[in-house]
């Protein structure tokens, strides 16, 4: 499909068509070529939580440009962006990007967070972006132990608050259904499926030993067993021994960056991501 110039230029001018159900295989297919991590129960949240600020441009009513965006408290996030090749270059990255500011900020959002590739960052940074942190993704081999799940959603949520400085309910019981979780006094840890393999995340924790212990109780590593990854911010460097001490090794990285009002944002508290880079 060879983009059209003109209907490009319509498109710039209505970028606010909503991200709908149809769209979730068009955009998995293009993120699978792009080698991400992505899944249809995240873009089924993420419209639903969220559902003026995923928007898509569409040619023919082909969609060839896609963002998801969310709201908590007081912070958002800003994630899959992700434009068709052929339509690269054309300005309709940048005209998604900033609708979802707009809409974001005319929501009360303070703080709005993305993570950034190398080559993505500089345009960030001209929209006023600033960098905050590194985030590792870390991959390993492993089984999963079976455990009692453990359903305590107020500690979970203040554990949670503490490394973001926000209460991101939506996000928080989205992944409890979606996964499934271990809290210990001073810590949690939820793992969700991803078709074979693992995520690890959110894992938030106050102590490196309690955060130690739910990892321990959650994998064994294992030199044949499904793949087991999670993003992990730099700034938590005990999180980093545990990885290298577990088996884990380091598969890439991006810039973690907000916009807007600075966050109390404590990283010794944030073991792993609750996403992929998407939504925090």
């Amino acid at each position: 499909m060879q983009p059209d110039s003109n209907e490009c230029v319509r498109s710039k001018r209505k970028v606010t068509e909503l991200f709908c159900n149809e769209d979730i295989s068009e955009f998995l297919s293009l993120a699978a070529e792009e080698g991400w991590i992505s899944d249809a129960w995240e873009l089924e949240f993420l419209r639903t939580a969220f559902p003026s600020g995923c928007l898509v441009c569409r040619n023919k009513g082909i969609p060839v440009a896609f963002l998801t965006s969310i709201k908590y408290e007081k912070s958002g996030w800003i994630g899959n962006l992700l434009v068709r090749k052929e339509w690269r270059g054309q300005g309709l990255g940048s005209a998604l990007f900033e609708r979802a500011l707009d809409l974001l900020e005319q929501a009360g959002t303070r703080t709005i967070w993305l993570t950034a590739s190398e080559s993505g960052r500089p345009i960030y940074e001209r929209h006023g972006f600033l960098a905050i942190d590194t985030v590792h993704r870390w991959l390993a081999k492993g089984q999963i132990l079976a455990g009692a799940p453990d359903s305590d959603y107020r500690g979970m949520l203040a554990l949670d608050e503490t490394g973001w400085g926000d209460r991101r309910e939506e996000l928080l019981r989205a992944t409890i259904n979606h996964g499934s979780s271990t809290l210990l006094p001073g810590g949690f840890l939820i793992r969700q499926r991803w078709g074979n393999a693992i995520q690890i995340g959110p894992w938030s924790s106050s102590n490196p030993r309690v955060a130690q212990q739910l990892l321990t109780n959650t994998i064994t590593p294992t030199v044949d067993g499904p793949r087991i990854f999670l993003d992990v911010p730099e700034g938590n460097c005990e999180a980093t021994k545990l990885m290298y001490g577990t088996g884990f090794s380091r598969q890439s990285s991006t810039t973690l960056m907000y916009r807007g009002e600075k966050p109390a944002y404590s990283p010794e508290r944030i073991y792993a991501l609750a996403s992929m880079g998407s939504m925090g």
